[in-house]
């Protein structure tokens, strides 16, 4: 069972994120490049349970959220030397610029953006999620009167998997796997089909 999350990336979905642990009684370790000074503000806002840490930290988490610009990646792959054992949960679309807007598409040929964020990061399990979501629709009370909103997610990993639909499932919402990073991935991708 995750018990805590590590959050890369303070804009919208990673303070989503924050804001759903903090809802489950789950410790939220939120960071970003400019460190945790630059939270102070913002944490209070989040939730019991959330704390402003290093990058470094972050990545100690059971479970890790990637909530940055896609073209970032591989600077926070330079992090930690080892990604073994380290599950982590992409939430990067990989437009081929961020500043100043999101904008381009990165082409990678044959790879998906998650097999590609997985080689990046050796040795994670890497599980795709949230990236096709509007940070508003993660940040709303997943129950309504409707039932629960769903998030699909892809993985190579049964059981990283499983721990992951769990946590969804302690959010409150209804998680759906769609496949793995090669299937899933591409689905779940800008332009997937």
């Amino acid at each position: 069972m995750i018990h805590n999350v590590g959050i890369i990336g303070s804009g919208a979905v990673g303070q989503a994120v924050a804001r759903r642990a903090a809802a489950a009684n789950v410790a939220a370790l939120i960071s970003n490049s400019r460190g945790p000074a630059s939270l102070s503000d913002l944490v209070p806002t989040l939730g019991d349970g959330v704390h402003a840490v290093t990058v470094t930290e972050a990545v100690r988490a059971q479970l890790v959220v990637v909530a940055i610009p896609f073209v970032r990646v591989p600077e926070l792959a330079s992090q930690l030397a080892n990604w073994t054992g380290r599950v982590v949960v992409d939430a990067t679309n990989q437009f081929a610029q961020y500043q100043p807007t999101y904008s381009g598409f990165m082409d990678l040929g044959a790879e998906t953006g998650s097999e590609w964020v997985a080689r990046q990061l050796p040795g994670a399990s890497v599980i795709k999620a949230f990236n096709a979501m509007f940070a508003s629709y993660i940040d709303a009370e997943p129950r309504h009167s409707d039932g629960r909103q769903v998030v699909f997610y892809a993985g190579d990993d049964d059981a990283a998997g499983a721990d992951f639909a769990d946590l969804l499932d302690r959010f409150g919402f209804a998680p759906v796997r769609v496949g793995g990073l090669r299937d899933g991935g591409k689905l779940m991708q800008l332009g997937g089909h």
